[in-house]
Formats: structure tokens, sequence, C-alpha cells
């Protein structure tokens, strides 16, 4: 594990050990709890577990996260969806891409405790951003995933150049902004600034080869332009699949992108 992540990982509450969907309290190396499902796949003959990372102020229960788990589940073996830090179920306070990493690290491994040796990644948004750190840190430790897709993910951090970016740091950074965040969008904002700054998902994605990296961005997105996958994409040798008429993350993920990417990550 990566010095991000040091310590040891605990799964708590396992409401079942059945066959069927399984939801569970996990706690991450640094003590926070989070509220994740497993959903094995009884018809699929792939031997892979797809993690999916949403984007800030989601959650596991949210429908676009219940539909993208439905429709890669048609491909994984098994889906296990998580809510981050400070959304939904989940304990503590988000901190919009820097700590998210060890929510995502303790998903990842409950999915190997479930008996799968490959494990993929996906994530939207802000979840892009933490699927890129968590294979960039743990490459090489036998704890990172076998395969990783960034969906509408920034390139760069404290990116302003769009109105909706502008205020999400205003959400993020102002008092009034994160009272917004938790009564407006149930999410619980940290205060504190990043000290120090996180890996940025930029150079993280120089970092994951020789694993297998998607970049998927919608060409309407309106919180990220084309610079930002293109980015990515060179950074990390990735494949890059640019969509026509996509907006931004989870919620604009339609059903055959999802199966596509579904495929993609249970072949590479």
């Amino acid at each position: 594990m990566s010095s991000e992540a040091e310590g040891r990982f605990h799964m708590m509450d396992v409401s079942s050990l059945t066959s069927g969907p399984r939801r569970a309290m996990l706690r991450t190396d640094d003590g926070v709890r989070i509220e994740a499902v497993y959903e094995p796949s009884p018809d699929s003959v792939a031997d892979t577990a797809v993690v999916v990372a949403h984007g800030f102020t989601g959650s596991l229960d949210r429908p676009a996260v219940r539909r993208a788990a439905e429709t890669l589940g048609r491909h994984a073996a098994a889906v296990v969806t998580f809510s981050f830090r400070g959304h939904g179920g989940s304990g503590g306070l988000s901190t919009v891409g820097d700590r998210e990493v060890l929510d995502l690290a303790a998903a990842v491994r409950w999915a190997r405790e479930q008996g799968h040796a490959r494990v993929a990644t996906v994530g939207f948004s802000m979840g892009g951003s933490v699927v890129l750190r968590q294979a960039a840190l743990d490459r090489g430790t036998g704890t990172g995933p076998a395969a990783v897709a960034a969906v509408s993910a920034p390139a760069r951090w404290y990116y302003r150049g769009t109105a909706p970016m502008r205020r999400l740091h205003w959400v993020v950074t102002r008092p009034a902004g994160r009272l917004v965040g938790r009564y407006g969008f149930r999410t619980r904002i940290d205060r504190r600034a990043w000290d120090p700054v996180p890996l940025s998902p930029v150079e993280a994605a120089a970092r994951i080869a020789p694993v297998p990296l998607l970049v998927v961005h919608g060409d309407r997105d309106a919180y990220f332009p084309l610079d930002h996958p293109r980015t990515l994409a060179a950074a990390g040798g990735a494949e890059l699949w640019l969509e026509p008429g996509m907006g931004h993350a989870e919620n604009a993920a339609g059903e055959e992108l999802l199966d596509r990417l579904g495929a993609w990550l249970v072949r590479r």
C-alpha cells in the first residue's frame, strides 16, 4: 500500500454471506466508515470485479450510480459501489479528491476479499481523479487495479475556467458554500485546505503504465473543456474516447457508453 494508505483495512457489518448483493460498512486506513454495496453478476462469465467511484455530491444510491452499476454488471463478475466520505451514508468529511483515495482503496480491497483477483476501477469527475491517483500510488504493490477508466475527470487542480467550476469552488471554499453543500447537496465538506497538495490527475496518469488506462470525456462537458482529457490521455499513453453530445460525469453517461465501458474494463 502507498504511504497515503498506511495502516490496516477493516471490514465491518457485512449484512450477509450469501451469493446475492451485500451491503457493508468499510473502515478506511484513516478510520472513516464508508458505506458500500457488492453486487455479483451470476450470469457473467468474466472474472473481473468493477469498482465504481462517483462524482462530487453523488452517492451509491443515486439513480445515475445505480444505472451505471446495473449496466456494468452485464459484463463484470461483480460491481462494487460506495459513497465517498462526506457523501450519502458514509462518515467523515469530503476532501474533494484528496483523502478519498483511501475510500477507493478500501473498496478495491473489499472486492478482492470477495474472491476477485482482478479488479478494475471506473471513476466519474472527482471519482475520475481519485481512480487515477489510487492506480498511480498503488502501482506495483499488488493492491492497485488491473485496469482504470476516468470519465469526465479534470487534468489539473484548482481549475476555474468555467462557470460551473467557479460555483463549485465557492461551495468548497466559503462557509456559506459549505452550508449549501451540506443542506442542498447532502455533502459534508472539510473546511481545511489541502496540505500538502495531492498528486495532480495528469501527474498520476503518467505513472499508471503498464496498467491499461481509458480516458472518456463528453464534447459538451460544461465543467472541463477538451484540453483536460487530451492532456490526461497524452500523459498516460491512454486510449481516449471523446463522446459526441455528452455532458458531464455519471448523470450524462448513457446506457450505450456504460455498456462499452463495461466491455473495455473486462476485456483489458
